[in-house]
């Protein structure tokens, strides 16, 4: 899946996954770019390269409200790399954890 490189790079870097995480903190509404620029203390150009970077990953979307621009997590996207990460956890099963989302692979000659 080379749509999840593209998002494990984006987030390989600690300044991008803070954003992100702040970004799916903020839920659907997202937050104005300044807001966001504000909570992590970068300069503006800096946070503007590591938005295009997570943007170019299809992590986050923006949008323009008049004058200003208001980003949110793609979580369609962060939902796709989570299911690919983890679709052979526990090889396939769907008993693996307590949720569908939850890996908790046994080790290996551990009673169920």
């Amino acid at each position: 899946m080379p749509s999840a490189l593209a998002s494990l790079s984006a987030l390989g870097h600690e300044s991008r996954l803070r954003a992100f995480r702040r970004l799916v903190e903020a839920g659907p509404d997202g937050m104005p770019v300044g807001e966001l620029r504000e909570y992590l203390d970068l300069p503006a150009a800096t946070l503007t390269a590591h938005l295009n970077i997570l943007r170019g990953s299809g992590l986050v979307v923006d949008q323009r409200e008049g004058r200003v621009i208001r980003v949110r997590a793609n979580y369609a996207q962060m939902n796709a790399l989570i299911a690919y990460l983890t679709e052979n956890c526990c090889a396939g099963t769907a008993d693996c954890g307590p949720t569908p989302t939850a890996c908790k692979p046994r080790k290996k000659g551990a009673s169920k």
